[in-house]
């Protein structure tokens, strides 16, 4: 039996469907016709013998075999373009620099450097783990490239790209009673976090006493107050890991969204590589 292959220009539109919704918007974004995709998909469901979309009247979303199919589609997607670079790209040497937060750098950095080293292996890359506003600094003082740093003013127009954006929760220890007391016991960053003025903005403005009981700029001093259960902090949704739950009830305010926004000092072939390896991998977590 031969088994059907996977055409990466039909990967690259189903992909485009799932990330945007809707034939018509992903349509635009691979510059082909709804009803041109609309064939592609089918002929793909045809070939696998799975359902990949349910579909509605306004818009599409994935079934239980189209989300196994959009990471494996991701990554074949992925994949190509490296093999591809590594023919037909430029060698690219030298030294870029980036600046990130601790829990960026140990969420996303690590695939971002693999895949950026198997494309340019002559090309040192220095990751400098601080504060938005210390990698700012070191931006501006020429010290970086380029650096993530975290936005969450309302009504402020970000200093660069917006490359991720998610719900900011609350979480604690599985089993947790810290969520329960008052006043609230809150474990977060020092002053000029942006996570911890839109908390501290959040409880404020719902009426909700609390104190700040633990301190520290690294997620892994916020996380061994929570599993102490001595304190709920803010924390991302995609962070969130056993022992560690969301802690919802009608007593915590939502706090909203945060952006991470990459800033650049400036463009060349080599920080331009780097600039799409981390955007690409922000878009593989929506």
């Amino acid at each position: 039996m031969n088994m059907p292959l996977l055409d990466n220009d039909v990967l690259r539109s189903f992909v485009a469907i799932a990330e945007h919704g809707t034939f018509t918007s992903a349509a635009k974004a691979v510059h082909r016709t709804p009803s041109a995709l609309s064939m592609q998909i089918k002929q793909l469901e045809r070939n696998l013998g799975k359902t990949l979309f349910v579909r509605e009247p306004r818009r599409v979303t994935l079934t239980a075999e189209g989300e196994v199919l959009l990471d494996y589609g991701r990554r074949l997607l992925r994949l190509n373009e490296e093999a591809v670079q590594y023919f037909v790209s430029p060698t690219l040497e030298g030294k870029v620099g980036i600046g990130t937060s601790d829990d960026v750098g140990t969420r996303i950095l690590p695939e971002v450097l693999a895949e950026f080293a198997r494309s340019y292996p002559a090309v040192l890359v220095d990751v400098v783990v601080g504060s938005s506003k210390q990698n700012l600094a070191r931006l501006d003082a020429g010290e970086l490239d380029m650096t993530l740093v975290t936005v969450a003013d309302e009504g402020r127009i970000p200093r660069g790209e917006v490359v991720h954006e998610e719900p900011l929760v609350w979480a604690g220890r599985e089993g947790s009673s810290a969520y329960q007391r008052s006043p609230l016991p809150i474990a977060m960053a020092h002053e000029g976090c942006a996570w911890r003025r839109m908390t501290l903005r959040t409880l404020d403005k719902a009426g909700i006493p609390y104190r700040i009981a633990y301190t520290c700029e690294h997620c892994s001093g916020q996380e061994a107050a929570m599993l102490a259960d001595l304190a709920v902090a803010p924390f991302p949704q995609s962070l969130i890991r056993p022992p560690l739950k969301e802690v919802a009830g009608d007593s915590l305010p939502e706090i909203g969204f945060y952006q991470l926004a990459l800033v650049r000092r400036g463009s060349n072939p080599l920080n331009d590589a780097l600039a799409s390896h981390v955007k690409e991998a922000f878009l593989g977590l929506r």
